[in-house]
């Protein structure tokens, strides 16, 4: 006898049998019986709760949409699968993360960069408290959230739109719940890498409480949530500065320049708040007003030494791998410089919205929605450094090291690098400072310590009014609406020199300072020399000088957008035969009013010239959409989306702030190409990334939340962004020297609207609750998706192809889970193979570089204690990143020239949450 789908309904079984195939599933093991001999007994109904229900809820939310979705369900208030919103998002199909620090903070839907995603709170876009648009998914608790949806393909009513997918985040809704509802839960957390740094924890916790009520006349309710979290980030940390050619170009010899060895520590501390209230009074009117606010504190303490490649007396090679790269060298005379930096970042994130909902009768119904979100970030970053002697004056060391092998990277040293008898306050790497001059070269040493400071402040406030009606026919339905939103987004970043208040003299590290030594043994370096740095530094050992004007007043930068979004859009409801098509059609006209103020600086000979600017842009978009639905059976559904979307560019790249040269002897020039004016900086010009993107979904649905769906893509972008030269207007800047130019404008490096490409795909998924093949399965289960994804994009016809940043050609996600009797176990792993990831490089700029793929396994076990008689007390345990897979970069694509490699240790998780 063929497998058995116990199933509600038929289904289409040539479309499934496409599915099935395309996910290299045998295809009879979903084979249906063709004609049953006998009616059989009907097993008796099981209730399904807990994890498996969030996946029957997920499944229907995703059956019903009118658009292309991927949805997350909690499995209970306060309960989302995984221990981040991130985590959980990063399982979905098409989607991946990419760590920061050891979390996953950021994502990319269908290989395209976090720059490409929008992200809503309960339909209303948020701002981000990074540089640009990318919102980091940490700072909302899972425990607050009740679920998300990812939209792959848009409606003319989804306001927010963007090419790569729209993220909208919920929070729960008090009326959804006809009882009093109070959950707590607690966590402990525990890092397997210990305390990198004596000074810091490798323990943390997690806190949470929510209480849902309502009045007796179920028309009034309300909720509130809070969560706390005190998380240990352990972290080993190797980076190459980057490679010397000391062969030819035919024959290259790949020396390394320098090495970072570090251990870094972070303890993050995150507090959420969650309120809502929801007011409906009669059948036709519902009023409801929410708040979400995030405070979030990250404090990082690192240690470790810089090897410095350039002080070496000699490099000797000696091994080399076939592409060039000299995987063994040794340095004689080289200089060290030891590092003890800590850094704090403080975000806070609020946003509130009022939203009101009437029935006018009639079929017609209106809809007022008003929103603010606001994110502003602090960040500081200290270095303090400690060496053997000033200006290479103190001991040398030979160091021999070797590329390769589990941690990336090995060094084999001379010298004790813990032994404060060596190791004293002051710089002798000649990194520069204020008491430099150009005759002492490297050997220059006032510069004991930096700190970068950085800060950007986002608002968007908006607007939005809406009316539909209800039809019969072909057209069941009409929308129409307006959008109002302001946005303004202000950055600054600047830099200062430490330097010691006893400078010329390095001095002794005092002894209330010292602490216990920090072991780098892991790259073969043995222990370093720890301080309290901040007790250095707020002790008064230093004095602060700022870097440059010029540096403080081009990173300085507002961006401002007012955007008025109109829409239209018919619901469609088109019986065709056996089947029924559903879905949607409209447009959007999308006005766009940006702006930029920044500053413009020269410095000619030490005097900085510094003039204000303000520039930007008006346009329109056109923004057509599709969604169309063939319901071939009860059970398959045959989607097609079409639609011109926008994806707005970075605000980094967008800002009016730059520097510029002057050259005097092209000043009487008249041609554009020769002229006097240069330099590089913003473009406040720069358009958005638009796309035509077409979808289509083949979705076979069985059982209890069981489906299969093979979806294809395919995104035609009109436009790219590249750097490029960008003709500007100088009026208004005052030229340095005696003669004025004759002309005003000039080219500068900038950002630009060049050509597009195209990004393609097929993703492939499936959830399988075992319960639809056999009774004796009942409980076990399989979700997995496979992605992958092409692209081709070139600044122009004849360039060559470019990589995109955040594309992964692969990504593979899949969670293997058992839930009975009380008991709950899954174990999941998530792939994404190699993609261009943003990093940080010096003064906080951001830089892409290539990461290498990554595969991470996670756990959980839990236990629901009603069965022993302690009714809504359930408890777990956690396992995350239990392979503690590295996180790989390295220099021009090419996995030999090794850059960066870190890893962050397992973390357990132990805890419990009663509900009741």
């Amino acid at each position: 006898m063929a497998l058995r789908i116990k199933n509600s309904g038929s289904f289409g079984v040539s479309a499934l049998a496409i599915a099935v195939s395309a996910l290299a599933l045998p295809s009879a093991a979903l084979a249906q019986d063709a004609a049953p001999a006998a009616e059989e007994e009907q097993a008796p109904e099981i209730t399904v709760t807990g994890f498996r229900q969030s996946i029957v809820n997920a499944a229907a939310q995703k059956r019903t949409s009118t658009s292309i979705v991927e949805v997350i369900s909690a499995e209970d208030i306060g309960k989302l699968p995984d221990s981040s919103i991130a985590e959980a998002l990063s399982r979905l199909p098409g989607l991946a993360t990419q760590r920061f620090d050891g979390r996953s903070s950021k994502l990319s839907v269908r290989g395209l960069s976090p720059d490409f995603t929008t992200t809503t709170l309960n339909g209303r876009e948020m701002v981000s408290s990074d540089n640009n648009r990318a919102v980091e998914f940490d700072q909302f608790p899972s425990e607050l959230l009740s679920g998300a949806v990812v939209y792959k393909t848009p409606d003319a009513s989804l306001t927010s739109q963007a090419i790569g997918g729209t993220v909208d985040l919920k929070t729960m809704r008090p009326l959804s719940q006809k009882t009093r509802v109070l959950v707590v839960g607690l966590r402990g957390e525990l890092n397997d890498k210990g305390k990198l740094n004596p000074d810091t924890s490798d323990k943390g916790y997690r806190a949470n409480i929510t209480y849902i009520d309502q009045n007796e006349d179920g028309t009034v309710g309300w909720a509130l949530g809070y969560a706390r979290m005190v998380q240990p980030i352990q972290e080993q940390y190797v980076h190459v500065w980057g490679y010397s050619n000391l062969g030819t170009p035919a024959n290259p010899q790949l020396f390394v320049d320098g090495i970072k060895p570090y251990v870094k520590s972070n303890e993050l501390t995150r507090d959420g708040f969650m309120g809502s209230l929801e007011f409906k009074p009669t059948d036709s009117w519902n009023l409801t007003l929410d708040a979400f606010y995030s405070k979030f504190n990250d404090e990082q303490t690192l240690r470790g030494q810089e090897i410095a490649g350039y002080t070496a007396a000699s490099r000797t090679i000696l091994s080399t791998s076939p592409g060039g790269v000299v995987t063994e060298g040794r340095w004689t005379g080289i200089r060290t410089q030891s590092r003890n930096d800590f850094s704090d970042r403080d975000s806070d994130n609020f946003a509130a919205g009022l939203n009101s909902k009437h029935d006018l009768g009639g079929g017609w119904s209106m809809e007022f929605d008003g929103s603010y979100s606001t994110a502003k970030r602090t960040f500081a970053a200290y270095e303090t450094y400690s060496s053997t002697g000033r200006g290479g004056s103190g001991l040398s060391d030979t160091i021999t090291y070797t590329l390769g092998g589990s941690n990336g990277l090995m060094v084999d040293t001379g010298l004790n690098y813990a032994d404060p008898a060596l190791w004293r306050l002051g710089d002798n790497l000649g990194w520069g400072g204020p008491l430099c001059t150009a005759a002492l070269g490297w050997q220059c040493a006032s510069q004991d310590g930096f700190v970068n400071e950085e800060t950007s402040k986002d608002d968007l406030t908006a607007f939005k009014l809406a009316a539909s009606r209800e039809m019969d026919g072909a057209i069941s339905g009409l929308h129409f609406g307006a959008k109002y939103s302001l946005r303004t987004k202000h950055h600054t970043r600047e830099g200062q020199f430490l330097t010691l208040n006893a400078y010329p003299a390095i001095l002794p590290i005092p002894s209330n300072l010292l602490l216990p030594s920090a072991n780098l043994g892991f790259m073969g370096l043995g222990n370093s020399i720890s301080y309290d740095a901040r007790g250095a530094v707020a002790a008064g050992l230093y004095y602060f000088s700022p870097e440059n004007v010029l540096t403080a007043a081009t990173n300085t930068w507002t961006v401002k957008e007012n955007v008025l979004n109109l829409y239209a859009m018919a619901d469609l409801d088109v019986p065709m035969g056996s089947m029924n098509l559903t879905g949607n059609i409209g447009v959007q006209a999308v006005h766009t009013d940006q702006s930029s103020q920044g500053v413009a600086g020269n410095n000619t000979g030490g005097v900085i010239t510094l003039a204000n600017i303000d520039q930007g842009a008006k346009y329109w978009d056109i923004l057509p959409s599709a969604n169309l639905i063939f319901g071939v059976s009860e059970n398959f559904k045959i989607r097609m989306g079409i639609a011109r979307v926008l994806a707005r560019p970075r605000m980094d790249q967008m800002n009016a702030s730059r520097t510029f040269n002057f050259d005097p002897a092209k000043a009487l020039n008249t041609n554009i190409l020769n002229s006097p004016w240069g330099g590089g900086g913003g473009n406040p010009d720069l358009r958005p990334w638009r796309a035509w993107q077409f979808d289509m979904s083949f979705e076979a649905y069985f059982g209890k939340g069981g489906y299969i769906a093979v979806a294809p893509f395919y995104k035609h972008l009109q436009n790219y962004v590249y750097d490029s030269q960008v003709l500007v207007d100088f009026t208004g800047v005052t030229a340095p020297g005696p003669i004025q130019p004759v002309l005003s404008q000039g080219f500068i490096g900038a950002p630009d609207n060049g050509k597009g490409g195209k990004i393609y795909g097929l993703e492939l998924s499936a959830s399988l609750p075992f319960a639809s093949f056999s009774d004796a399965l009942s409980g076990f289960g399989l979700l997995g998706s496979a992605s992958f994804t092409r692209s081709e994009v070139r600044r122009t016809a004849a360039s060559p192809v470019e990589q995109l940043p955040g594309l992964s050609r692969n990504v593979m996600n899949g969670t293997f889970y058992y839930e009975g009797g009380g008991f709950g176990a899954r174990v999941s792993v998530r792939h994404r193979s190699s993609f261009l990831a943003e990093a940080f490089a010096i003064g906080l700029s951001r830089q892409l570089t290539q990461a290498k793929g990554e595969t991470i396994f996670d756990a959980q076990l839990s236990y629901d204690l009603s069965n022993a008689g302690i009714k809504g007390l359930t408890v777990y345990l956690q396992g995350s990143n239990l392979t503690d897979e590295p996180f790989v970069q390295y220099y021009n694509n090419d996995p030999t020239q090794f850059r960066n490699w870190h890893t962050y240790g397992r973390n357990f998780m132990a805890g419990v949450t009663y509900k009741f």
